[in-house]
């Protein structure tokens, strides 16, 4: 927490912290400070934390801060004072992943670009590659290091210091005649870099599927296949293990999801091992190894007396590895994978919240869409895997946090989005032609959206702009109209007094009105209901007023009618009479309409010609930027 304002703007966090911890491992791993000096980067990042305010935790924080409370309470267990280095050397690892998680979640969330976030990690995998081809070059390769000779000899001679800070490129025994060089820097042990080979490979192709162009996506891509040299030299069976099945994982979701894509980059990665398995005869190096060693016998019983030794202290374990004569093999219980690691150090129940916290983030990470949520899924996945038979409370453990972090983010958003280049994370989305138009009258959608079924006109904004006159009484006498207008299969030219085609709609001649006789607006083909103050008419053909239905917004608004073309000309009979035309009416008679079964109680009311002829207008002057996606009305 901070004593800045409420209201104050919260200052970004910077990324070279973490440039600085994963760049530049070949450095520290020269100096012999890869392991001892890992926890100084987690303060200088948990104090940015600080410094910055309040900060969101990621999922699954609660879950590890109850597993740090756990290891905490079984240093209790420990017996001797050289025991509590090994155990505040493991608790700084712990404790420091939690923080990278909350910084690189807090950076993602904060909008730093994506391509800056993920390249530390990118800068540690070809650091570990660069390493590793140091290991095939120079097998014997050994330094002795600042931090060794500056450290006092009774904590440099201890043997999980001296494994830490006496550096060398492989793990091999040097007393054999015909050693097996297995690549090991920066790491002491061969299985440390193969589980951290497992870790890394998602994290790049998470980075080369996000970020589409610039230099260093051009390295990532030479270092893959570079890669695989110096693992099949590591001959770890756990990271195959681990490797395959993240693969596996990763394919059955694309297969149920139907992402050929994605099936088609992992078939892509699996033909690229199988070549390079065709030059390097990795399956004869691993079967010599096991035929020469008792790696498997030894293992089996250092498990055995492992849970044997559990079984005596369940709760709270005995704090840290302890080394014993009574087992076959040379390494101390409570080793040779993390399961039995945390189970001999920390007990039961802190390896029920481990184990709790990775399920939780896996299931988090499944929710994942984009390409790199995709791969950044498969680290929590192959850190299930690879636990019964490696353990990776070591700078490891950063790596899996680093990419949990990013993946949540990813997750769970926001994500920064910003152009990296034409790639799935930085392409904007596409909205919807209703959602990019403009605000006024003349705003429409981009693309022609055919025309809706009419519905019943409703509301204030469908009264045309003429309001109707006063109806007359009922029993008042009507002038017949002067004829009636010619029917629509007509081949003949109508006369004068007919009603224009609609092709060139002409202006009628001029008539005088009836006496007593209201002008009326002409009723929709789809008007189902007269207004409440009109009594409804009798036939289709008689009806008073009505409001007239738009059919879409580019059609013309219709012409003010005159005096004298409010009256005076017969209404057509509606289209879907089926009886033939009747004959020109006379003066002093009526024309009774087509559809009608009985003698109309009245004359039929007149139209304007032009009215009658031209379909229905939508109102003129209304806005379309609040109008339903769907048609309707206003």
């Amino acid at each position: 927490m901070s004593d800045r304002r409420p209201g104050a703007t919260a200052p970004p966090l910077p990324v070279w912290p973490l440039t600085a911890m994963f760049a530049l491992v070949p450095l520290w791993w020269a100096l012999g400070a890869f392991y001892l000096g890992w926890s100084l980067f987690g303060v200088v990042l948990l104090a940015l934390l600080v410094t910055r305010g309040r900060v969101a935790l990621p999922p699954g924080s609660a879950a590890w801060l109850v597993f740090l409370t756990l290891v905490l309470l079984s240093a209790t267990r420990l017996d001797r004072a050289t025991a509590y280095l090994s155990f505040g050397l493991r608790f700084g690892f712990l404790a420091t992943a939690l923080v990278v998680c909350v910084y690189v979640h807090t950076l993602v969330r904060d909008g730093t670009r994506w391509d800056r976030v993920l390249r530390p990690l990118g800068w540690y995998w070809l650091g570990v590659v660069a390493l590793g081809w140091l290991a095939v070059l120079m097998p014997t390769f050994a330094l002795t290091t600042p931090v060794e000779m500056a450290l006092p000899h009774s904590i440099s001679g201890e043997r999980f210091i001296q494994a830490l800070t006496h550096v060398r490129a492989n793990e091999f025994n040097p007393q054999s005649r015909t050693p097996i060089y297995r690549t090991a820097a920066p790491y002491p042990y061969t299985n440390n870099w193969g589980t951290a080979y497992a870790l890394l490979v998602p994290c790049v192709l998470a980075y080369l599927t996000s970020v589409r162009t610039g230099r260093f996506r051009v390295a990532l891509w030479v270092s893959l296949p570079l890669s695989v040299v110096p693992a099949f030299l590591t001959l770890n069976r756990g990271m195959f293990l681990g490797l395959g099945a993240g693969l596996l994982y990763l394919g059955l979701r694309a297969l149920v999801r139907g992402n050929a894509r994605l099936i088609v980059s992992i078939g892509g990665l699996v033909v690229l091992v199988w070549v390079v398995s065709l030059v390097v005869p990795v399956q004869e190096m691993i079967d010599a190894r096991v035929s020469s060693t008792d790696t498997n016998v030894d293992r089996m019983d250092l498990y055995v007396r492992t849970w044997q030794a559990v079984e005596r202290s369940p709760l709270l374990g005995y704090g840290a590895p302890k080394s014993v004569d009574t087992t076959l093999a040379e390494e101390p219980l409570g080793t040779q994978g993390l399961i039995w690691q945390i189970l001999y150090s920390h007990g039961i129940p802190a390896l029920v919240v481990f184990l709790g916290w990775l399920v939780l983030v896996a299931r988090r990470l499944a929710a994942a869409v984009s390409p790199a949520g995709h791969w950044l899924s498969t680290v929590p996945v192959i850190a299930l895997v690879v636990i019964p038979v490696y353990a990776y409370i070591d700078p490891n453990l950063s790596v899996i946090f680093f990419a949990v972090g990013a993946g949540l983010a990813a997750v769970g958003g926001p994500v920064n989005r910003a152009p990296t280049g034409p790639s799935t994370m930085a392409q904007p989305v596409s909205l919807a032609p209703w959602r990019t138009r403009g605000v006024g009258r003349a705003a429409v959608p981009a693309p022609p959206v055919p025309p809706p079924a009419p519905q019943p006109a409703t509301g204030v904004a469908a009264v045309p702009l003429r309001m109707p006159e006063p109806l007359a009484p009922p029993s008042a006498p009507a002038t017949p109209p002067a004829a009636v207008p010619a029917p629509r299969s007509a081949p003949a030219t109508p006369p004068a007094t007919f009603p224009a085609p609609r092709s060139a709609p002409a202006t009628p001649p001029a008539t005088f009105p009836a006496p007593n006789v209201a002008p009326v607006v002409p009723t929709p083909r789809s008007a189902t209901a007269p207004p409440a103050s009109i009594a409804p008419p009798s036939t289709r053909a008689e009806a008073t007023t009505g409001v007239p239905a738009p059919r879409s917004a580019t059609t013309p608004p219709p012409a003010p009618a005159t005096p004298a073309q409010s009256a005076g000309t017969a209404v057509p009979a509606p289209r879907a009479a089926a009886g033939p035309p009747p004959a020109p009416a006379t003066p002093g008679a009526t024309a009774a309409p087509r559809a009608a079964t009985a003698p109309p109680p009245v004359p039929a009311p007149a139209v304007p010609a032009a009215e009658a002829v031209r379909p229905p207008a939508s109102e003129p002057d209304r806005p379309v930027a609040d109008a339903p996606r769907q048609g309707g009305t206003a």
